[in-house]
């Protein structure tokens, strides 16, 4: 049975032809189907839409009103379909990405840079923060996915891993004696250390791998961004524990130097998560490729 968008579709269509056989000819239905539909359509309304002769049909008064109304519906409806399709193209819409900002800054810059050049329509929001407030905005409903330090471990979330990086201690000229030779983690620990602060995931994987090293950390500075951590290294307020891949620069410009260790930190990741209760948007997929092209 016909439903009453398809009986207002069928309508519009007379009405643009002035004729039930047209009408059928333009929509491929015979015509005893168009009239069947237009009686049922009247029935419904409880009014009559069309005078009948010989000739066509003519609209009714409420005919002509009705008629007003459901042009209008239907050219929102067809914009609407085509806001779709501009969806379904990437040539409009929006996209919302959680990340914070080392990992923004050092990582993911170049991804952004590269979708915004391909995909100028769609409209980018990256909201910051650490990763336990990138899992939230993810989980309100804020950000279409997250770029994380790993592990993350939530069951409503999808994760996958996307770069590996490692953590590694520096430190400036007055400590440089130490890089002669790896050192233990024993004689590190007896040094003035400098952390991020305790809420960054980061912070939390080398701490609680200290821990199981039998160490508990004590820093004399707790710091919330990387690039202080660097700063403070290499002015000699102590031994900074960063990440090796966003350190290239200051690494390269011999700013700073790593401190080889006996047991090195495990390897860990950086990560894409997003809820696995909702599918991607056609968007989120497309950057999602992107970072892994």
């Amino acid at each position: 049975m016909l439903g009453k968008l398809d009986l207002y579709r069928i309508f519009h269509i007379v009405c643009k032809c002035n004729s039930f056989s047209k009408a059928a000819q333009s929509l491929y239905m015979t015509q005893p189907a168009i009239s069947q539909a237009m009686a049922q359509l009247e029935k419904d309304l409880g009014t009559y839409l069309f005078y009948r002769t010989p000739k066509g049909v003519t609209l009714t008064s409420e005919g002509e009103v009705l008629h007003d109304y459901v042009k209008s519906a239907l050219g929102i409806l067809e914009a609407g379909e085509g806001k779709m399709l501009e969806f379904q193209n990437l040539s409009t819409g929006r996209l919302r990405i959680g990340v914070g900002d080392t990992i923004s800054r050092y990582y993911l810059l170049p991804t952004l840079e590269a979708f915004s050049k391909k995909y100028p329509g769609i409209k980018l929001k990256v909201l910051n923060g650490t990763t336990s407030e990138i899992v939230a905005y993810i989980k309100a409903g804020e950000a279409d996915l997250g770029i994380c330090n790993l592990p993350v471990q939530d069951e409503q979330l999808n994760v996958s891993a996307c770069k590996e990086i490692h953590d590694i201690f520096v430190c400036g000229e007055k400590y440089k004696n130490m890089i002669e030779r790896p050192v233990s983690l024993n004689f590190l620990m007896k040094m003035p250390l400098i952390f991020l602060e305790r809420k960054a995931n980061s912070r939390k994987y080398v701490e609680d791998y200290l821990k199981d090293q039998g160490f508990i950390i004590s820093p004399e500075f707790e710091l919330g961004s990387h690039e202080l951590l660097l700063e403070f290294a290499k002015i000699n307020l102590g031994i900074a524990c960063v990440t090796k891949e966003f350190s290239e620069d200051y690494l390269g410009r011999g700013l700073v130097h790593e401190i080889p260790l006996q047991q090195p930190i495990p390897i860990r990741n950086i990560g894409i998560c997003h809820l696995r209760s909702v599918p991607l948007s056609r968007a989120a997929e497309k950057f999602i490729q992107l970072i892994y092209s």
